[in-house]
């Protein structure tokens, strides 16, 4: 792939910080002041008068939003492929804000939770205000926007969702849904990385499968994940069982989270026999956007534009969560988007060439 260098204006990256009240306390000790990257488009300088539709862009787990401003090897980054695309007329000038939503459990879902922060708010009542003070903007619901790939793609779908008067439109790409394909599979490798944390570790023999499981409480934490984490966190290049590992507990903060409970939330499989605790993965269901349909399609139904896609190929076969998505909106009557194309869930920011544009058309009516 050649890339030739662009002519046309490139509009001007700033960075903004922020001291947040909500995240001041959080859980996880994470940093409260916050410096987030937003995209001024090459018009908001050459019209001193004019405000702008707004687009935030939501990253996925392990991301942050300096990451999709940053140089790319072969390919644009977001506030390139946005130049290009209005340079184009394929797509109407916006403000994009690229906020920093990173924690040490490796992200968030863009949800509010006792054990990792408040997010949903932290975006909603406090980032919104703060770009909306500081710049140009068109500062209604109507002229704002989200969007974003997987985690952040499930962001965007359940904060149109459940804040639709901050929101005017959402994307998803590749969002997370249909928990019992997407996260349910792999709970056993999360539970072979907890075994090794295990204490007395396991030796060679027999077992008696009663004794060992005599001490566990169901959905608590018998100290193997708190070690685990503490190994993590002592920055020993984690590999992808370990970041995989780290994501599901992630999870489990974001869905079940128990402010008495170790770690501050509960895990859904118990941690010797595997088997599946129902009222905790109840909790993990309540959150999935294919259940959530029918308790906010009301809420969707204000939205000026909803566009959902997913890989045919996505290896964590979300596309069969995104069909079932797409299938609860038209059930309840919510207008939408709903697309696939053949690619994984990696590497996928051109599809952005089909969200910003449906986006900033949406917010324009």
């Amino acid at each position: 792939m050649t890339l030739k260098r662009a002519t046309w204006p490139q509009g001007t990256l700033l960075e903004l910080e922020h001291s947040s009240s909500i995240l001041r306390d959080n859980p996880l000790g994470d940093p409260y002041v916050r410096k987030h990257h937003v995209w001024l488009p090459p018009q908001y300088d050459s019209s001193p008068r004019k405000r702008f539709p707004v687009l935030y862009d939501l990253v996925g787990y392990t991301g942050s939003g300096p990451s999709h401003t940053a140089w790319k090897n072969f390919d644009e980054n977001v506030q390139e492929r946005a130049a290009r695309m209005i340079h184009e007329r394929r797509m109407a000038p916006a403000i994009l804000v690229f906020p920093d939503c990173f924690t040490a459990l490796g992200g968030n879902q863009y949800i509010n939770s006792s054990a990792i922060g408040r997010y949903a708010d932290y975006l909603t009542r406090e980032i919104i205000p703060f770009i909306d003070g500081e710049l140009r903007t068109l500062d209604s619901r109507e002229s704002r926007a989200c969007f974003g790939k997987s985690s952040g793609g499930y962001g965007a779908i359940v904060h149109g969702m459940k804040y639709p008067q901050y929101w005017g439109a959402v994307a998803d790409h590749s969002g997370d849904a249909y928990f019992d394909f997407v996260y349910r599979a792999d709970w056993p490798n999360t539970l072979n990385e907890l075994a090794k944390y295990r204490r007395p570790a396991r030796k060679p023999g027999p077992m008696d499968i009663n004794k060992a499981t005599a001490g566990l409480k169901p959905g608590l934490d018998d100290g193997r994940v708190r070690r685990f984490l503490e190994h993590f966190w002592a920055g020993n290049k984690p590999g992808g069982a370990e970041i995989m590992c780290l994501m599901n507990l992630a999870m489990a903060a974001s869905y079940d989270p128990a402010p008495s409970a170790p770690n501050g939330f509960k895990l859904p499989f118990d941690l010797e026999t595997g088997e599946l605790l129902p009222q905790r993965w109840k909790r993990w269901l309540a959150h999935d956007p294919i259940h959530m349909v029918a308790k906010y399609h009301a809420n969707l139904k204000t939205l000026r534009g909803v566009f959902v896609d997913c890989g045919w190929r996505d290896q964590y076969h979300i596309h069969y969560g995104t069909r079932l998505l797409s299938r609860e909106l038209a059930k309840y009557g919510v207008k939408h988007v709903y697309e696939e194309f053949d690619d994984t869930h990696s590497g996928i920011d051109y599809r952005m060439e089909r969200s910003l544009p449906f986006l900033t058309k949406a917010l324009a009516r």
